[in-house]
């Protein structure tokens, strides 16, 4: 028998680790030398007085970044999310500069105590210690003080004992943090900046613990909202509530018992000595909250840094008090984040209502806005004028000039709609009307996972006819990414028209497929063909595809109608512009208004192609609806050769996009091979669609 040297490998691994530590340690004095010299342009940005960013450069920096980092043998994505990463600090070095510059100090010098509710390691102080992390104060580090619960914490601030306050707003799971919303309407500080922070929780306790033997957890209110699918799964386990996550750890170390536990972070777990029993509890695997810097006073946002104002209402107590007072939004150009309702104390059955919105309360327009809505409240508070947290990511393409409309030929612009018809005559018995845009003039456009969807862009979806493997889908993502399409597409539920062919992985291909756009920051979309699979393919694909097979399942239409995901309905292989529209109402009647259509190609007596692709229905639906329209060249052809020359017309013809199959490997494909693109023939179709711009 024999033994393996563990020392020898030690000792041929040890050179190595010390070599990455030491490249580690030049990256960090890399990147705080970088961060030093994004302090020296804004400072002659300040002196000349111009914009705080250049994306022009940014976009061109990032492109020759990717380009090189190619030659190196560096994956395009990961290029990419590091120098998103970079820029975004940096922009947020700049930002916080000309803050100081221009309220004459940083928002957390050193000297500044911030106020939280909880003892050290609660979910308020980690996201304040993120917080200083993020502004990178100079001349030491902020003080933190802990108080038994939010009110108090306010009251520190609003008296002057400590500078500044982190509180709670909303979570991505449980929504508004009720208690925070009241507090900030009757108390006298200001929003001053805000921090999203993604706060994992896990179950803490002794080590050598065993999650079988468990008797008692310490939660708090929100930890047991956020956990409460695991905390169901234990139903045996006493819940014993606690005011904060970190006081539960504290609970659980001074009793010794490994029969108790408690709900917080890992990184708080570390400050009690204690072991993370179980992660990933949460009911949603990316839960984050959303945190407020308070200040006693108010804080000037230069006109240059995206910034939010939020504000609190109470409308007149009669029919269409709110709708009067939002469209004022509208009318001034306003994007709103947030609305918010809370019950008016005294006042039964009224309610108050919380708003943000994008700008900034010195703007204008802003002011003009606020003036028209004292017209139509009965009060209006300024909560508070600050930072947007989030950074715009540096767009990887630039977008050159359009050529003018006279240095096209007709045929290739996109079709424009005609004034509207008098309301309620176009759509009269035609079995729909919400599709029309007689009800809606103006074009739908879908957000999903940073994508717009219509609009006048052009949207390449990309990825095999079926998951296949780990191994098949990761490496199309890359392809798919790496060459311009922004969504990814992977069947995992196959129509097939043989009962024998290969039908699909299943649920276990779905997770193959989200996993494979998260890797490269792609949204997913896939095919449901039952009603059973809608809610479960839902909580995971970012989009839901229904086939041409099931374009009158009205069963179908009507459970997708019901969900909030992004829907792309294909027309039926022998189904009329009409019967496509009166599918599509199914489903806007059903609530959901995020559709957008794709021809297929459909039968005709032609048997030289899969299908015939009806390339007049993409104008005559963009004159009919307002949805967006698709293209899917890969089922009309049925032939990869000619997958190009229709992509090119879909392009040409106004199509919002065009959702494409490729392979690595076509022949060995289990589903629809001779029609997937080979990867060079994607990536050329992708170039050559960059050639055609249509106004």
């Amino acid at each position: 028998m024999t033994t393996h040297d563990n020392s020898k490998d030690a000792a041929q691994i040890g050179p190595v680790r010390s070599e990455i530590d030491r490249l580690d340690g030049e990256l960090l004095q890399i990147l705080a030398k970088r961060r030093d010299l994004a302090r020296q342009i804004v400072e002659a940005k300040e002196a000349g007085n111009l914009a705080l960013r250049d994306t022009a450069r940014e976009t061109q920096l990032l492109k020759q970044r990717i380009a090189d980092g190619r030659d190196l043998g560096l994956d395009a994505q990961y290029v990419t999310a590091i120098f998103h990463e970079v820029i975004a600090e940096n922009v947020r070095t700049q930002h916080e500069h000309v803050q100081a510059g221009l309220n004459g100090s940083s928002i957390l010098a050193g000297s500044a105590t911030i106020a939280f509710q909880g003892i050290e390691g609660s979910f308020c102080h980690l996201a304040g210690r993120s917080f200083v992390a993020g502004t990178g104060p100079e001349g030491g580090s902020p003080s933190f003080l802990g108080f038994p619960d939010y009110q108090e914490a306010v009251r520190a601030v609003e008296s002057g004992r400590c500078d500044f306050g982190i509180l709670p707003i909303e979570n991505t799971t449980s929504g508004g943090i009720n208690d925070v919303y009241d507090l900030l309407l009757n108390s006298r500080v200001s929003i001053v900046g805000e921090e999203k922070v993604p706060l994992r929780p896990c179950l803490i306790g002794l080590p050598g613990a065993s999650l079988s033997h468990l008797e008692r957890i310490y939660a708090d209110p929100l930890s047991v909202s956020e956990c409460s699918a695991f905390l169901g799964s234990i139903p045996e386990c006493r819940i014993e509530f606690c005011s904060d996550a970190a006081l539960g750890l504290k609970r659980v170390h001074e009793s010794g018992s490994r029969l108790h536990a408690a709900i917080a972070t890992e990184e708080a777990a570390d400050l009690f000595g204690l072991a993370v029993l179980k992660g990933g509890i949460a009911n949603q695997e990316e839960s984050s909250t959303r945190f407020l810097l308070i200040a006693r006073k108010p804080r000037k946002v230069d006109a240059r840094i995206p910034s939010k104002t939020s504000i609190v209402i109470h409308t007149l107590n009669k029919p269409g008090a709110l709708v009067e007072a939002l469209a004022v939004f509208k009318e001034h150009g306003i994007n709103l984040t947030k609305l918010e309702s809370r019950p008016v104390p005294g006042n039964t059955w009224e309610e108050m209502f919380y708003v943000d919105f994008h700008g900034n309360s010195e703007d204008e327009g802003v002011k003009s806005a606020l003036g028209d809505l004292t017209k139509l409240v009965r009060f209006i508070k300024v909560l508070g004028c600050y930072p947007a947290c989030d950074v715009e990511p540096t767009a990887v393409e630039a977008q050159g000039p359009q050529p003018s409309a006279a240095a096209e030929p007709e045929a290739c612009r996109a079709p424009r709609a005609e004034p509207a018809a008098p309301k309620g005559a176009a759509a009269k018995d035609k079995g729909y009307r919400l599709v029309t845009r007689e009800h809606k003039e103006s074009d739908t456009v879908i957000q999903v996972g940073g994508v717009s969807i219509g609009g006048g862009g052009f949207v390449v979806i990309a990825g095999p006819c079926s998951v296949e493997s780990r191994e098949q889908i990761m490496s199309c993502a890359r392809e798919a990414r790496n060459h311009g399409a922004r969504i990814l597409r992977g069947g995992v539920f196959k129509p097939r028209t043989s009962p024998y062919s290969f039908q699909g992985m299943g649920y276990e291909g779905l997770d193959l497929l989200v996993e494979a756009g998260q890797s490269v920051g792609m949204p997913v979309i896939t095919e449901v063909m039952t009603t059973e699979d809608v809610e479960r393919v839902a909580e995971k694909a970012d989009i839901i595809q229904i086939g041409a097979r099931n374009m009158q399942n009205f069963s179908l239409l009507k459970a997708v109608g019901q969900i909030r995901r992004p829907v792309m309905l294909k027309r039926g292989m022998s189904s009329s512009i009409e019967e496509v529209l009166q599918a599509t109402e199914y489903i806007l009647a059903g609530g959901n208004q995020q559709v957008f259509l794709c021809e297929r190609g459909i039968r005709t007596f032609e048997t030289a192609t899969r299908g015939t692709l009806d390339i007049s229905a993409v104008p005559v639906l963009k004159k009919r609806t307002h949805l967006p329209v698709f293209v899917d060249p890969s089922h009309a052809a049925g032939v990869r050769d000619l997958v190009i020359p229709l992509a090119l017309a879909a392009k040409a013809v106004g199509a919002d996009g065009i959702i494409v199959e490729f392979h690595p490997e076509p022949e060995k494909a289990l589903s629809d091979g001779p029609q997937a693109l080979r990867f060079p023939q994607f990536e050329r179709m992708m170039e050559d669609l960059k050639k055609i711009q249509v106004p």
